[in-house]
């Protein structure tokens, strides 16, 4: 053994910060004294010296001090409390009375058993039994710390933030390669990280001033000196652990049975408190208040959103997921990952992609793991709504528009798919890939509609940092459907119709056209059902335009018609606004971001909270920004750059209701024609009992939201058109 390692006795506990990293003037204390003032409210005249017979009943209970001096208390404070422990180092406890702490059906005595003890503070009325070794730690009021084998914080810890300390080289810095393996895109994690400052960071590598800055304030903002001491929050329960090293735990969080924890912050607060449970496996990384992590789940290099979720073995890896999500039994690794997506078999895998949210990825499907050049720098780009069905497989580098659902099958090219809301089919019988616009507004406006009101829904975020988007329908996918359609009457031209073919669609049978630059391969592409598509999609953007405009002008009772006009004029700029962000599910000009972009860049924001501040200000700008848009696209429907008169608009409230209706039965008839379907009906004895076992469809809780949501829009029509 090398004699370096071997250290006085006497030192045990102490000389935590390096001579060469105290400030000039500064105890190995002075951040430990500062992280207990700001966090727990003590000064260092709230405790006091042991007296003589507190001493004598601490030995007589077979507890050890290296020098009882350094041993400071509380009061009220009962020594036989404390037993068969040792301490070493500068130790202070909080008062220590005869109390029981209970978590569930977990019931503790206050106090220390059986523990080691090295240079901590400990809160009021804690219980700490049998822990073989607790080194540096800010330990909270009313914890329980119960057979954990080792908590400690080394002098250079950063809880899972991407920065270095005093004296550090460069190269310990932790990155997190989202996007694209290579590298190219990585991030720093900081423990107040949300999906837009990852976006914002991951895409505009060409914007180097920006990267720089951002990796400025992040070291800035949580790097520095060396020496901070490990938190653990009132409240919190931590048992049966292994190794819990440089984690920063939140208030009553509860952590049960983990096997390794090490450089991560635990966000958990009484209000959103989050459990990390058994055989979970966490390093160099952020976990985000009201999470959960259970059964095995291994986590590396990674950022968690708020109220996200693993479960069952699942891998997160080089990978930032964003707030309300669930991951079980896969592989994530390398990814970015916006609010609300759901994976949760055991044979998916998704590698180096941006995910835009409101996504799922069912069973079997691999997305980007078949490498098809001679590095692993490809990438899976997906917007919003994104579901890749049964088996699915797909190649690096690929795009996808917003709502694409893909049919089962191994994809053997790499696709770019700009029609939003479609259907996309591998037919390998005929040998082409088959691409069918506006799938889900005509075939399945139940899974549509479900899914945004399952985005509303499990959103149980306490505090929304950041507004998601939930609607299928805004100014995103309203541009992506005006692309659409001039991607859909230019092929239609190109297979030689004229333009009043085009726009009279209901006249043409023409099931399929040929089409070209939506897969990399020389095999057949075509787009089925052009017309029907063409129909969907002005119809949405139709309902999209009426009702967001008649929204605003609902929410604004003091307006009348034509003062709606002048507002929306005056707010709205010459052109309509074609080029929209979706910065982590918060939906934004992208003006905005560039704006946010060069502002950062030139110095103007020193942290992560007043860049967060510029995010609110898109929020509240957000409603008028959408309304302008839709307003604005009125022009491109009717071709016409004039607003619409009062009693044009009145014809389109009418409108409105006649397509929401038609939404309201397309729903139940999603539903209902399952019932209706003789294999499912096969595997009941009859129609009563597949009714008591499934339900009615007109008894199912979504569709009876939905009526109830038809009622409420159709009574919101009606008050507008009376004031038009």
């Amino acid at each position: 053994m090398k004699t370096k390692n071997i250290l006085p006795l006497e030192r045990h506990g102490y000389d935590f910060i390096p001579a060469e990293y105290l400030p000039s003037g500064a105890d190995e204390y002075w951040l430990r004294n500062t992280q207990q003032q700001e966090k727990f409210y003590k000064k260092s005249g709230d405790w006091r010296k042991l007296k003589p017979e507190e001493i004598n009943i601490l030995e007589n209970n077979r507890n050890y001090c290296s020098n009882w001096d350094n041993f400071l208390v509380s009061d009220p404070f009962e020594p036989s409390l404390i037993r068969d422990s040792g301490f070493y180092g500068f130790v202070r406890v909080g008062s220590l009375q005869k109390v029981l702490l209970r978590h569930n059906d977990f019931h503790v005595p206050a106090g220390i058993r059986n523990s080691i003890i090295i240079s901590c503070d400990i809160g009021d009325d804690t219980a700490i039994q049998n822990c073989a070794y607790i080194s540096h730690y800010i330990i909270g009021n009313n914890c329980i710390l119960s057979e954990v084998n080792e908590l400690q914080t080394t002098n250079h810890a950063k809880f899972g933030n991407g920065v270095i300390k005093d004296g550090e080289d460069e190269a310990v810095r932790v990155w997190i390669d989202v996007q694209n393996e290579a590298g190219g895109r990585s991030i720093l994690p900081f423990e107040s990280m949300i999906s837009a400052d990852a976006y914002l960071w991951a895409n505009y590598r060409d914007d180097t001033a920006l990267i720089e800055k951002l990796t400025e304030i992040t070291q800035s903002q949580y790097g520095g000196a060396r020496g901070s001491y490990g938190i653990i929050g009132n409240g919190a329960v931590i048992k049966s652990c292994s190794i819990i090293k440089d984690t920063m735990v939140g208030e009553c969080a509860y952590i049960k049975g983990a096997n390794k924890l090490k450089n991560i912050s635990i966000l958990s607060s009484a209000e959103e408190p989050t459990q990390i449970g058994e055989g979970v496996e966490m390093v160099n990384g952020i976990v985000g208040y009201a999470c959960n992590a259970f059964y095995g789940c291994k986590a590396v290099r990674f950022v968690m959103g708020r109220n996200s979720n693993l479960k069952y073995g699942a891998r997160l890896i080089h990978s930032a997921l964003g707030d309300n999500s669930t991951v079980s039994c896969c592989e994530i690794l390398n990814n970015l990952i916006f609010p609300v997506h759901e994976q949760h078999h055991n044979n998916s895998f998704l590698i180096a992609s941006l995910i835009q949210g409101m996504s799922n990825m069912a069973a079997a499907a691999t997305i980007g793991s078949n490498h098809n050049s001679r590095a692993n720098d490809g990438e899976i780009r997906a917007k919003r709504g994104f579901w890749p069905g049964l088996a699915v497989s797909l190649k690096h580098s690929s795009i996808f528009a917003s709502f694409v659902i893909i049919a089962k099958g191994e994809y053997p090219s790499e696709l770019n798919i700009p029609l939003p809301f479609s259907l996309v089919n591998n037919n390998v019988h005929k040998n082409r890939l088959e691409v069918m616009p506006a799938y889900f507004w005509m075939h399945n406006l139940y899974a549509l509609e479900r899914n945004s009101w399952k985005t509303k829904n499990r959103d149980k975020r306490k505090i929304k940092i950041q507004r998601i988007e939930s609607d299928y329908l805004a100014p995103d996918t309203a541009e992506e459907i005006i692309s659409a359609l001039d991607i859909l009457e230019g092929w239609l031209c190109e297979a030689g119709l004229s333009p009043a073919d085009i726009t009279n669609p209901d006249k043409n049978v023409i099931r399929k056209i040929n089409c070209r630059h939506f897969e990399n391969s020389k095999r057949g592409q075509v787009i089925i059902k052009p017309f029907e598509g063409i129909t969907a999609y002005r119809q949405m953007l139709r309902y999209y335009a009426v009702k967001t405009v008649a929204s605003f002008f609902d929410s604004r009772p003091g307006l009348d018609y034509s003062g709606l006009c002048e507002l929306l004029d005056a707010s709205s700029p010459k052109e309509r606004i074609k080029d929209w962000v979706n910065a982590g599910g918060q939906i934004v000009p992208a003006f905005r971001v560039d704006e946010l972009r060069k502002n950062i860049g030139e110095g103007k924001y020193k942290n992560w909270d007043e860049i967060h501040s510029v995010y609110d200000s898109w929020d509240e700008a957000y409603t008028l920004d959408k309304t302008c848009h839709a307003w604005a696209s009125f022009a491109y429907i009717y071709g016409a750059n004039k607003s619409l008169d009062a009693a044009s608009f009145k014809k389109e409230l009418a409108a409105v209701i006649e397509i929401r209706s038609w939404i309201e039965s397309q729903i139940y008839e999603s539903r209902a024609k399952d019932y209706h379907n003789q294999y499912k009906k096969a595997t009941f004895r009859n129609d009563a009992e597949m009714e008591l076992v499934l339900g009615k469809p007109e008894e199912n809780s979504f569709i009876k939201l939905v009526q109830k949501e038809s009622v409420s829009f159709k009574e919101m029509i009606e008050r507008v058109s009376l004031r038009t």
